[in-house]
């Protein structure tokens, strides 16, 4: 199980830098431009995929700074986004590299921050929705790539899988 998750994780790293590629080709006005997806732009949208991942990071690890809305703007610039971004997800691939197959079963509790509910889970299926959270607003990312014109981008966990990187997990 454990490997999976590295896996995904490193797929995490490896899709993030395909989409900040693609988004460093936007103007400022495409960068922030609304086009209707559910956090706006695409400055919304990384924006949010960095605040959940801080998010579930404190709650997995307690530690590190969590913001309190779901849509928090950390950084308003590509350039200090992508930063945030990639020290966020080398601490994702150090943090679950560290992991044993015991913790990975275990259960942990935190407090949600939409509804300020106490939930406790196992931390396999936690680690699960992260991932899958990532996936989904990055395809959501890909959209707005597309409205603005951009060509398609390849990020499906196969492309990954065949780059040298990635072939040590599949």
């Amino acid at each position: 199980m454990r490997q999976h998750f590295m896996m995904f994780a490193a797929y995490n790293q490896w899709a993030n830098g395909r989409i900040y590629d693609a988004a460093a080709e936007l103007d400022d006005e495409e960068f922030n431009r609304n086009v209707g997806a559910f956090f706006g732009s695409m400055m919304g949208t990384l924006n949010h995929l960095l605040t959940a991942d801080r998010i579930w990071m404190k709650r997995f690890t307690g530690e590190g700074d969590a913001p309190t809305t779901l849509d928090a703007i950390l950084h308003r610039g590509l350039t200090g986004l992508r930063m945030a971004r990639e020290a966020e997800d080398r601490r994702i691939i150090d943090w679950v590299g560290g992991l044993s197959e015991k913790a990975l079963t275990g259960r942990f509790t935190y407090m949600t921050v939409s509804d300020m509910r106490t939930v406790s889970q196992r931390l396999a299926p936690a680690l699960d929705h992260v991932f899958n959270h990532q996936t989904h607003h990055r395809g959501q990312a890909h959209t707005i790539l597309t409205i603005l014109g951009r060509p398609s981008l390849g990020l499906d966990l196969m492309l990954f899988q065949r780059t040298e990187e990635g072939r040590a997990f599949a």
